[in-house]
């Protein structure tokens, strides 16, 4: 799982296959509790999904680009395209769902 740190990294890495963005920052309760979840997802789905994740604190531009006002969120690409958004939370399962309906 790649870390982003600058917007052309994040821009070359979300123009190929199915890739999920996990929006969040180091201070962040929720997102401390996803990180677990959003790592088991990388290496139960390797091969069909790409999972990245994004500082907003270190990336505010990307941030901003796309309207996350919420963290954690995580958003679903395919072959550069916003597919579907997911804000806050979620349990294992219902991300997987959502991630599988765009393999």
């Amino acid at each position: 799982m790649a870390k982003i740190v600058n917007s052309e990294e994040f821009r070359s890495n979300v123009n190929e296959g199915l890739v999920v963005v996990d929006f969040f920052a180091t201070w962040c309760g929720p997102c401390k509790m996803l990180a677990p979840v959003f790592e088991e997802l990388s290496s139960e789905m390797d091969g069909n999904a790409t999972f990245l994740k994004v500082d907003v604190d270190q990336c505010g531009d990307i941030a901003r680009e796309y309207s996350i006002s919420t963290i954690p969120t995580m958003i679903i690409f395919k072959n550069g395209e916003k597919q579907e958004t997911m804000v806050g939370f979620l349990p294992k399962e219902s991300i997987k769902s959502n991630i599988e309906k765009y393999l």
